[in-house]
């Protein structure tokens, strides 16, 4: 009799989760719909994305014409507002999936209620027999037949099964629900970031704007009036480097060697996800073509391709000890918005010419962290990341009374190092 009652228990609970099933799968035949359509949309955006990309890097570079600096600024617009629509896609599209997985889960756990509410009543109906003792043992009691003996061993091995089959189930639903609560938190992880970089492209859509607003404005409409910024921005350039040079040559040269890391690849980490080096530290055949550019004395950094809004990351971890722009006080010169790190070996990481800066001075980074987007401002040839890195002990942040430019009259803050302090990036990457 009480085998018999193990036996409806667990086809109660078979029966009741496949009950659980079909309309979930409705549900998640709608939601794989929707999941599809999105996926087909994202992919077409994709390949619209990929063919804006080409066009601005087939005009990548300064634009030598009012009309060309617009068409680029007009270019830049519509690869953005395409990413906006593909993120806002992509955020859907995590939305739906997240709320695929929090049905899951739901099913899940019922699934494991009822798991442990089978395993129970059955080790209750066991534990609470009509005897304390065995079945095997009552079979071969005075009277027994051999027949009732082997039917109480056929029992005992089915409950055993049965409890084994069930304490399986409970283990593997488990698991399952392990792995969906995963699945949720990485994907609401995902939904985080997505509505982070939507933001981010929403706000460099503004700053298109301002720029090609400001562009009309200075020039008038006017190519004449452009050709004219253009060659007033390169002289103040080649004046304002010659000028930091006589600054920094007054600096105190960096000679403590000792206190720097060994050189060798990994001491810090490449600042972009992909990387393509456009120019080099040091001589390079672009500073040897242009002496006016760096008065002969080379390339302070490393320049990295990367089109504007390209994620920037910590090159290791270490405390933010200056941001700035040097446009607001001398515009299309110098390094643009930049963040200063200092890193606890001895060396810290400039990266420049950033479109949005995301980190403010004292704040603890750590390495692979985004701290800004990159960008074209300051003085550029083209949208690019420069990083530079210097001995910790040779750089500083020139404070907003402590150097006034001749070139600019305005006080610029910006990290200034002796030339002995710059050191070559790939040296630690």
């Amino acid at each position: 009799m009480r085998f018999r009652f193990v036996l409806l228990i667990i086809l109660f609970t078979l029966f009741s989760l496949t009950k659980i099933a079909p309309s979930y799968a409705e549900t998640a035949d709608e939601l794989q719909t929707n999941l599809n359509s999105l996926n087909t949309q994202i992919d077409a955006l994709d390949r619209e994305i990929a063919e804006y990309n080409k066009k601005i890097n087939a005009t990548q570079g300064e634009a030598k014409s009012l009309k060309a600096a617009l068409a680029q600024l007009q270019t830049q617009r519509a690869l953005l507002e395409k990413e906006i629509e593909s993120t806002t896609l992509k955020i859907a599209e995590t939305e739906t999936v997240i709320t695929a997985t929090q049905k899951k889960i739901g099913v899940t756990q019922s699934k494991l209620e009822m798991n442990k509410s089978a395993l129970a009543e059955t080790l209750r109906s066991v534990v609470y027999d009509d005897s304390s003792i065995p079945p095997i043992v009552r079979s071969l009691s005075q009277g027994a037949k051999v027949s009732d003996m082997l039917d109480a061993i056929e029992r005992s091995s089915s409950v055993s099964h049965s409890i084994q089959e069930l304490v399986g189930n409970l283990q593997s639903t488990q698991q399952d629900l392990t792995t969906q609560k995963n699945q949720y938190e990485a994907n609401r992880q995902k939904l985080e970031d997505l509505s982070a970089l939507l933001n981010d492209k929403k706000q460099l859509v503004l700053q298109n704007a301002a720029q090609k607003s400001t562009l009309l404005v200075q020039t008038n409409n006017k190519e004449s009036e452009y050709e004219r910024l253009l060659a007033e921005k390169q002289a103040k350039k080649d004046s304002l480097e010659s000028e930091m040079l006589n600054v920094e040559s007054k600096l105190k040269a960096f000679t403590d060697l000792a206190s720097l890391p060994k050189t060798g690849k990994g001491v810090l980490h490449y600042p972009l996800a992909s990387i393509n080096v456009t120019q080099y530290f040091g001589t390079t055949p672009f500073s040897t073509a242009n002496p006016q550019v760096y008065n002969g004395h080379g390339h302070s950094g490393v320049d990295f391709a990367a089109k504007v809004g390209t994620a920037v990351f910590a090159a290791g971890d270490g405390v933010v000890i200056g941001t700035g722009n040097t446009d607001l006080a001398c515009s299309g010169v110098s390094y643009g918005n930049w963040i200063l790190i200092q890193h606890p070996n001895g060396l810290s990481s400039l990266y420049a010419h950033l479109s949005l800066i995301q980190v403010k001075t004292g704040q603890t980074v750590h390495v692979g962290d985004k701290i800004a987007l990159s960008g074209n401002t300051g003085y550029t040839t083209g949208p690019h990341l420069h990083f530079a890195v210097f001995a910790s002990e040779a750089v500083h942040v020139a404070g907003p009374t402590e150097y006034k430019s001749k070139v600019c009259g305005t006080y610029l803050v910006m990290p200034l190092a002796p030339v002995s302090g710059y050191l070559n990036p790939l040296s630690y990457l």
